[in-house]
């Protein structure tokens, strides 16, 4: 099962950027989709980005396409999730997900690999 190491995240002002860093290893990833998922309290996990590690495919959910871009280093094994023009909506847990899958998915259940988690907080 492939383990993923989240980095980055932290507390950003409205209309700032920041970076997520997900570091995967126990395997080789070619045919593996990678998503980012959010989860803010009191509400259900949702999807926020994927994509295949070729780089072939992405999907982005509607509420963040435009400011989040999501993308993959192959030769360091890390998918990244690029966040801009930040809003305070956007604050939540974010995690890191794999699946063993060439195609993207939204539903976190078709997911079977976690990262740990990290904070993300937009102050207005």
């Amino acid at each position: 099962q492939v383990q993923l190491v989240q980095s980055g995240g932290g507390l950003v002002q409205a209309g700032g950027s920041l970076r997520l860093s997900c570091a995967a290893s126990g395997g080789t990833f070619t045919y593996t989709t990678f998503g980012w998922f959010r989860q803010a309290p009191g509400k259900e996990r949702e999807f926020v980005a994927a994509i295949t590690w070729s780089g072939a495919y992405t999907e982005y959910a509607d509420s963040v396409k435009g400011r989040f871009t999501i993308s993959r280093d192959n030769a360091k094994n890390t998918v990244y999730l690029q966040m801009n023009s930040l809003k305070p909506e956007d604050r939540a847990v974010y995690y890191c997900a794999a699946r063993p899958s060439l195609s993207v998915a939204q539903a976190p259940k078709l997911y079977d690999s976690w990262g740990q988690g990290t904070q993300v907080t937009v102050s207005s």
